[in-house]
């Protein structure tokens, strides 16, 4: 995430489950890119401590998501520059625009802002992940999920070259979104890129 760019200074945080009912967390304030392995924390789902050291102060909205969605193993947040203008901007990146993200996530939607480091924001997150995989944090950032750590910080580097190019296309007088029959195609070969958990509609061109 560090060389990504996703994150800089101390910012982000990552947690997978190494239990049915616990995960290791990043700590608080620290470099993501010098962590070792006995610098991570252990958390029970219900928020319960093991050890001294201090977990992420975002832990609560891993915690949320876990507790939502029990296929889902690792977390990741940034702030990858491109992804969180558009949360900034309070624009979702949920048009129907590329087919691989399409197949993959459907949509990449809003959420709802949440003062960070608060239970704010684990319940805005809460309702969205019942649904969806990855979100923009509204002025915040990004938080994606998946089955294991590597996934998750992939999601979020293909969160953030959506943003690119949906910013590119700007340019060009905008991103020309699919139509819901190129879409409903796409929906029909998907299993050829080994997705099979059905994602949240994305908006086609013809839904307006």
């Amino acid at each position: 995430m560090r060389e990504a760019g996703v994150v800089v200074s101390t910012e982000g945080n990552l947690s997978a489950r190494c239990a049915p009912d616990r995960v290791l967390t990043t700590p608080s304030g620290v470099d993501k890119g010098r962590l070792a392995p006995e610098d991570l924390v252990e958390v029970e789902l219900d928020g319960t401590v093991h050890g001294d050291g201090r977990p992420s102060t975002e832990i609560d909205m891993h915690l949320a998501i876990y507790a939502e969605r029990p296929d889902l193993q690792a977390i990741c947040h940034g702030h990858p520059p491109h992804a969180t203008a558009f949360a900034a901007a309070h624009r979702a990146l949920d048009g129907c625009v590329l087919p691989e993200i399409v197949c993959e996530f459907g949509a990449v939607p809003l959420t709802e802002y949440g003062t960070p480091s608060t239970d704010e924001v684990a319940d805005s997150v809460r309702p969205v992940f019942r649904d969806h995989d990855v979100a923009l944090l509204r002025n915040h950032g990004v938080v994606v999920a998946a089955t294991t750590p590597t996934k998750a910080f992939h999601r979020m580097e293909t969160v953030e070259r959506l943003a690119q190019i949906t910013w590119i296309a700007e340019s060009l007088g905008g991103a020309k979104r699919l139509t819901r029959a190129q879409v409903d195609r796409l929906m029909q070969v998907r299993g050829v890129y080994g997705f099979d958990r059905p994602v949240p509609p994305c908006r086609a061109c013809d839904d307006d």
